[in-house]
């Protein structure tokens, strides 16, 4: 309901800054949420700061089509990557967490409504990261899309 929305808009608008943005498919998806909720007005707030927009955009449940539909999936913490992992196992392969793509280490984006961490410090973080870890991303993707070809 947060993280994802904001991490798809921040790597869209860095493949738009880069000239890539049309022939890329980017989605946001929750793993524990509830679908078609309005985003929170503080995500969309933060979405306008960091330049996109995500007014409309309404809350997505992680379902086996839509994985099955995308090559890279990046998640936010380990444990969304071992349920998705374990529930559909088909997609394994191409399930990654974001952290490991973009700086090779392992490490969890907190969750803002567990975690002490604000929003807007989550959201810089991912921004930080997405735009660290761009190139690694980008090379894992066309790598898996050549893979499946």
């Amino acid at each position: 309901m947060y993280r994802s929305p904001l991490a798809a808009g921040l790597f869209l608008k860095q493949l738009q800054q880069a000239g890539q943005g049309g022939s890329w498919i980017v989605d946001s998806a929750g793993t524990w949420t509830v679908s078609g909720q309005p985003l929170p007005e503080q995500t969309l707030e933060l979405a306008k700061g960091f330049g996109f927009d995500l007014s409309g955009q309404l809350t997505r449940l992680v379902d086996l089509d839509l994985l099955e539909a995308r090559g890279l999936i990046l998640v936010m913490e380990k444990g969304h990557k071992e349920a998705l992992g374990i529930e559909f196992p088909s997609i394994s392969g191409r399930l990654h967490l974001i952290s490991e793509v973009a700086d090779r280490l392992v490490y969890d984006i907190p969750d803002p409504v567990s975690s002490d961490a604000s929003l807007a410090e989550i959201a810089t973080v991912l921004f930080q990261l997405i735009k660290r870890g761009f190139r690694n991303i980008i090379e894992l993707a066309q790598n898996l899309q050549t893979s499946d070809t």
